[in-house]
């Protein structure tokens, strides 16, 4: 394994290659209706779209899977899909880019997860999901699970990542045991949350909510003020027992909240983004580099900083993209400078 010092001298060869990342969670299928608007309907108020392109993208844990996979490493989902038409798109989609498929599970206890989005005139005009959001049914529960340990013993992962939407794959049974599994293995665990596990995360590497997400998952005022915010998100790391909390803060950057050398303390990061055209994903691009850095060997402030970095980038583009992995580097070798 490279050392934090020795990992970023030659960035000809790329740190974040050759690594393979398991990622669990909600995945979902994004489907644009692009079109043209120049009148209203007749039969209601609202405008017609004649439809010039259709398109499907990958969404929800997938775009995760994506950054890993910009980045030169293998990135496996684990996923629950319907046995439908949806799941087949997503397939498909999947082996387009090259990725594997072998963590997928299908079942007709559920359908896919899809959100159709109808885009007129380049505004987004509608939003129609189509999803069953409750938690699995027990016997597909356990199913899945070992379909989860069946995969961690036979890959050899350099690092796990649950990608939480509240879309009912992950409940606490599968994150204990996984938590175990990866205890045992020696693997980091990063966890993405939503508010329906939110406090089933324990004994994790990294645990990377969004100010919002923790404020709705704990119910409680937040501080402003950075040092009594690192105070309480050290109240919290400490009661999950997460080694290091990555609290990610909009425009105001990151906080790392950690208890290195015998002590506790944290790192407030500034964005690093010029100019932000769309935050969407940006998140999403975090978990990945971060699960990158720590497979490559880096401390919990390189770890930090370069997913900071690589966020600012994908904010600097419209929609939903991996971070571009030629920029990124390019980015990582002047912050040595």
């Amino acid at each position: 394994m490279h050392t934090a010092k020795t990992i970023l001298m030659n960035l000809r060869d790329n740190p974040f290659q050759k690594k393979k990342i398991l990622i669990i969670g909600d995945v979902m299928l994004d489907a644009y209706i692009w079109g043209k608007v120049d009148r209203i309907s007749p039969e209601a108020p609202v405008p017609v779209v004649s439809v010039e392109k259709r398109e499907s993208r990958m969404g929800g844990a997938a775009n995760v899977a994506l950054n890993v996979s910009a980045l030169g490493s293998t990135a496996v989902l684990a996923a629950v899909l319907g046995d439908d038409d949806k799941a087949s798109q997503f397939e498909n989609l999947l082996s387009e880019k090259g990725m594997p498929k072998n963590g997928l599970l299908k079942s007709t206890d559920r359908i896919t997860t899809t959100k159709f989005r109808v885009i007129g005139n380049n505004v987004q005009m509608l939003r129609v999901d189509e999803e069953i959001d409750s938690p699995l049914p027990a016997d597909l529960q356990k199913e899945f699970t070992l379909h989860v340990q069946s995969l961690i013993d036979s890959n050899g992962f350099d690092a796990i990542i649950f990608e939480d939407y509240d879309k009912g794959v992950i409940d606490a049974a599968l994150i204990e045991s996984v938590v175990s599994t990866a205890s045992k293995h020696n693997i980091p665990v990063l966890v993405d949350p939503k508010k329906r596990n939110f406090l089933q995360y324990k004994n994790v590497t990294v645990f990377k909510p969004n100010l919002k997400e923790l404020r709705d998952a704990l119910n409680k005022e937040i501080p402003d003020e950075m040092d009594d915010l690192a105070a309480f998100c050290e109240e919290f790391r400490q009661k999950q027992n997460i080694r290091y909390l990555l609290l990610t803060l909009g425009e105001r950057g990151m906080l790392l909240c950690h208890h290195e050398n015998g002590k506790p303390g944290y790192i407030h990061m500034p964005t690093r983004v010029r100019k932000v055209a769309d935050v969407s994903g940006a998140g999403d691009t975090v978990i990945a580099v971060a699960a990158l850095a720590l497979a490559a060997g880096a401390t919990a402030q390189e770890m930090a900083e370069w997913s900071n970095i690589a966020a600012g980038i994908v904010c600097e583009y419209v929609g939903v993209v991996p971070v571009d992995q030629e920029r990124f580097l390019k980015s990582l070798s002047g912050s040595r400078e």
